[in-house]
């Protein structure tokens, strides 16, 4: 029985990339959708009319273009997009269909591409499942099947499974991703941009003003990130199959 399990949890990523992703869709979206509404009822949300045209514009190009990017994905139907008043320069996407911009993100992206390579990176990580993915490694498989019902008995419970999961309101952005997620991130963020009609080399130009915002960053071995400079590289060598998607498309309109 276990092994017939794990051989339906193991998949592909959108990219190729084999992975094992144990944790049931629907509850994936729950602990999101549940996520997401605790940081609405704790977290400021602005209400700048300006800014939130701008980040909904930028991510409904986004979204659009991921589900013609990616057709054999099964993606929410409705994506619910917030922006929170909050000086740190980030952004989320959540399983479920949930977006969150900071305010703070908007003086480091300094054109509607530099969001979109932001925003394409985040979906990408819902795209790809990295948080299921994650979780059933932390977890290990035993627990990921306990916590969903194929061992023991009875139902969890909503409530219980969040604690057990250690991710309370912060899904998805206390657990930092793996360097093999950004980085597959990065490259289904890079095509999507281009395919929602942003010029994908606003991607470099994004994450040159990141690493000036940031400062002095630890070496990469050090990070489960890549290096600013990893990334950049990463990026300009898939720049020439984003940037020939680019020119086949109608570029976006959205306003700065």
């Amino acid at each position: 029985m276990l092994f017939l399990i794990l051989l339906a949890g193991c998949e592909e990523t959108p990219t190729g990339r084999s992975q094992l992703a144990l944790v049931p869709e629907h509850l994936m979206g729950q602990m999101g959708e549940d996520a997401f509404d605790q940081m609405r009822r704790h977290q400021p949300v602005s209400n700048d009319a300006a800014i939130n045209q701008r980040v909904q514009c930028v991510a409904q190009a986004i979204v659009t273009a991921a589900e013609a990017s990616y057709p054999a994905v099964s993606l929410p139907s409705v994506w619910e997009v917030v922006v929170f008043d909050d000086s740190s320069p980030n952004a989320f996407a959540l399983p479920g269909g949930r977006i969150g911009v900071h305010t703070g993100l908007l003086r480091v992206a300094e054109t509607p591409a530099q969001l979109a390579a932001v925003i394409g990176h985040e979906v990408g990580h819902v795209l790809a499942e990295h948080g299921n993915e994650r979780l059933t490694q932390q977890l290990g498989i035993k627990a990921v099947l306990l916590l969903v019902g194929f061992f023991g008995e009875g139902d969890l419970g909503h409530q219980q499974l969040m604690q057990a999961l250690g991710l309370g309101a912060q899904l998805g952005i206390s657990l930092p991703f793996s360097r093999t997620h950004e980085e597959e991130a990065d490259l289904m963020g890079l095509a999507i941009m281009a395919r929602a009609g942003f010029d994908p080399q606003q991607s470099v130009a994004l994450w040159r003003n990141m690493a000036a915002v940031g400062g002095g960053q630890p070496p990469e071995f050090l990070s489960t990130h890549p290096a600013h400079g990893s990334r950049i590289e990463a990026l300009q060598q898939a720049m020439e199959e984003a940037m020939s998607t680019y020119r086949t498309v109608t570029p976006a309109t959205c306003s700065w």
